[in-house]
């Protein structure tokens, strides 16, 4: 079961009161996944939330350094991410079934899969 997100506020609030109704759920599943670490800095939380290149290539068209914390976004730098990442293709997505995250496994295998047997 997952857990309820909690309202967004301030910057983020005001950034999805600006998109319309059919993208408020991927630009919350960004907020939320981004301001799950609030004091971590934004470099390392968009390296995690959005893997490859999307997240330190907004920051340094945001004119922004990897130190930023998320807090300190406005609503103009707000939207700004989420329209990278939805251009991209790489916003975060709901959980997939089982609570796999769609990610590759750490051990080199598709989620599921299992490594083949050697006969010795």
């Amino acid at each position: 079961m997952s857990r309820p997100h909690r309202a967004l506020d301030g910057a983020p609030a005001t950034a999805r009161a600006a998109l319309p109704e059919t993208e408020a759920a991927a630009f919350d599943r960004l907020a939320h996944a981004v301001l799950a670490r609030p004091g971590a800095a934004l470099g390392a939380t968009l390296r995690a939330v959005l893997p490859g290149p999307v997240g330190p290539r907004w920051l340094r068209s945001a004119g922004l350094p990897p130190t930023t914390r998320a807090a300190d976004l406005t609503a103009e730098q707000w939207l700004s991410l989420y329209r990278c990442c939805a251009e991209a293709g790489r916003a975060p997505g709901p959980a997939a079934a089982g609570g796999r995250s769609g990610r590759p496994s750490a051990h080199g295998h598709a989620p599921g899969a299992l490594a083949a047997p050697r006969w010795h």
